[in-house]
């Protein structure tokens, strides 16, 4: 496939940055895009799928939504990888808490990512992948966390294929196992960068939980969750 792709409109490699950070909403990427790079150019805007790159402390950096679900992260992280070349992928995101000591707007890192999806069945494997992130940026992650004084906690999450299950009991199973929170995207990203030999990341804002129904609004989750991207971008 030649550049631009049906999904991403830069004409050349050179206009997106080896490292992006991916949020599901498109108006949070152009909320990064805003208020933490300088000298932004915008690459994409096919489907209003907001694409911009920039500079961090000097650092090129670019940005871009990806929608809801593995299979939407799934087309933009391909296409990134494959046809753009980008190297280290980084997911913020929102998440619901399946634990109960964790609290609204703590960072989650996920550090593996469980699911209930089909996506992995396209790499016909002779048993059971686990999904995982890159320990480099995993590493380089809890340090900035730390050195920012922030709740962090490591570990695994869920990749869901539904929001809305008919058994509204499933994630309880999830969280025996231990597994931290819940959200739609993460696996298929670690899938398709272990698949080209890329680094990814998925740092979380926990934007509700499940065990106390507590919940942030959509407002909140667009904007509010800067500390989730100050990590990202110092990566």
């Amino acid at each position: 496939m030649a550049i631009p792709t049906p999904h991403i409109s830069a004409t050349s490699k050179d206009l997106i940055a080896e490292t992006i950070l991916l949020p599901g909403d498109p108006l949070r990427a152009k909320f990064i895009a805003d208020n933490f790079l300088e000298d932004v150019i915008q690459f994409n805007a096919v489907r209003n799928m907001l694409g911009f790159t920039g500079t961090y402390k000097g650092k090129r950096i670019s940005v871009m939504g990806t929608g809801m679900g593995m299979p939407s992260i799934g087309i933009y992280s391909y296409e990134l990888i494959n046809f753009y070349g980008v190297k280290n992928l980084i997911r913020v995101g929102s998440c619901g808490a399946l634990q109960p000591y964790l609290k609204l707007y703590d960072i989650i890192i996920g550090m593996s990512a469980s699911t209930n999806s089909n996506y992995l069945h396209q790499y016909n494997l002779p048993g059971t992948f686990a999904p995982t992130a890159s320990f480099e940026l995993l590493e380089k992650a809890v340090k900035v966390a730390r050195e920012l004084g922030v709740i962090y906690h490591v570990g695994n999450i869920l990749s869901s294929d539904t929001f809305y299950d008919d058994d509204s009991e499933a994630w309880k199973r999830w969280a025996k196992m231990g597994v931290l929170a819940v959200e739609m995207e993460a696996a298929a990203l670690y899938a398709n960068a272990a698949r080209a030999g890329a680094n990814a990341l998925t740092i979380l804002t926990v934007s509700d939980s499940l065990v106390t129904h507590e919940e942030t609004t959509a407002e909140e989750r667009q904007t509010a969750f800067t500390n989730m991207m100050k990590i990202a971008l110092e990566l």
